[in-house]
């Protein structure tokens, strides 16, 4: 059963405390999690202000639905926070 994982860096810029960074990502990565039905976390860069990776994952029986669906959560982040500048970005496909 294929697993799709994506991890993407962003860079904070409108952040001056860790505060402001939970600020922008709780509700993101929550919107995210009820939009797409997906597995979400910050997983690294948690102490940096200005940083941010966020890991997401997501199984079907079907790589290239995972290939479609990573690529699509991508642009509704694009879309929707657009201060927020990825910096990096990855799609993986274990099969």
């Amino acid at each position: 059963m294929p697993i799709g994982i994506m991890k993407i860096e962003f860079y904070l810029p409108a952040c001056s405390s860790l505060k402001d960074k939970r600020h922008i990502l709780k509700p993101m990565l929550a919107r995210l999690h009820k939009e797409f039905n997906i597995s979400i976390a910050e997983y690294d860069h948690l102490d940096v202000w200005k940083s941010s990776t966020i890991m997401i994952a997501m199984v079907s029986n079907d790589s290239k639905y995972l290939q479609r669906h990573l690529l699509k959560i991508q642009e509704f982040i694009k879309g929707h926070w657009p201060d927020l500048q990825i910096t990096k970005d990855n799609i993986e496909i274990i099969v």
